[in-house]
């Protein structure tokens, strides 16, 4: 069956964000009790060196290995009550306006937009139905007894990012040959080459530098904006994402149901 139906695929840090998702709640996991001062400096800092350079892939593996142990015993509900609860503080106010912009084009031409971030789905999940985008997939973490016991059940980097994208276009019969991807990190290369219209937005020099030599939109944005204040029309969409909840519902549920599928594979 031929396929005609369109997405557009974007990272979240430096993409939609102008910060690291991962590191951002750093403060209110501290005010939460999960993590020690120490953590919270050192998330400091790796922020400070990922949104100044961006993260090569040693220091994603340096990451994964740290917010695994990190993580272990955490109560996932907790973690859940406290990125719902400081969302606003920390997220909305530093989200770009061109990416909000971005979305809604998307949306207006009839393309599903989707979000596929490294950053742990409890973080990544909220964020994406604030934005009022289709689907949101993020790391998924084991969980055993309501806590999570450090194990990384799929990582959504690199390779894994672009197989989450074919299989999603797979599920939901998008052509990837017109579809779009969005991406700051030359880690995110796969994730780019699996479409038809990659853009490097925001891009580290490695990436600036592959988008020159093929040609590649580059997409430098410059406006984080606070979402309340933002585009008219982006907050006509949070206003039905409010209201249409089944919408969003349904769109986690599409993301578990992946997960579940990938951890048989």
């Amino acid at each position: 069956m031929e396929r005609t139906r369109a997405a557009a695929f974007f990272d979240l840090d430096k993409t939609i964000l102008a910060t690291s998702s991962a590191f951002a709640f750093a403060k209110p996991f501290y005010r939460g009790g999960l993590i020690r001062r120490s953590d919270v400096i050192r998330s400091a800092y790796a922020q400070f060196v990922f949104l100044a350079g961006g993260a090569d892939h040693e220091q994603m593996e340096a990451m994964r290995h740290y917010m695994s142990e990190l993580v272990r015993g955490w109560d996932v509900a907790k973690v859940r009550e406290i990125v719902s609860e400081t969302l606003d503080e920390i997220i909305t106010p530093v989200i770009y306006e061109e990416a909000l912009a971005l979305i809604d084009a998307h949306h207006a031409a009839g393309r599903d937009v989707i979000i596929i971030s490294s950053s742990g789905t409890e973080v990544v999940e909220p964020i994406g139905e604030r934005l009022g985008v289709d689907i949101a997939v993020g790391s998924q973490l084991m969980v055993e007894n309501g806590c999570y016991t450090g194990e990384i059940l799929f990582y959504a980097y690199g390779e894994n990012k672009a197989q989450a994208l074919r299989d999603l276009a797979v599920e939901r019969d998008y052509d990837l040959t017109i579809s779009y991807a969005y991406t700051d990190s030359i880690t995110d290369l796969p994730m780019l080459e699996a479409v038809g219209f990659p853009h490097a937005t925001n891009p580290d020099d490695e990436l600036r530098e592959m988008a020159e030599e093929r040609g590649w939109p580059i997409d430098d944005f410059k406006r984080p904006v606070h979402m309340k204040s933002g585009l008219p029309k982006v907050e006509r969409k949070q206003a039905v994402a409010a209201a249409g909840a089944s919408a969003a519902l349904g769109a986690v549920a599409l993301g578990v149901a992946w997960y579940a599928r990938h951890r048989r594979n």
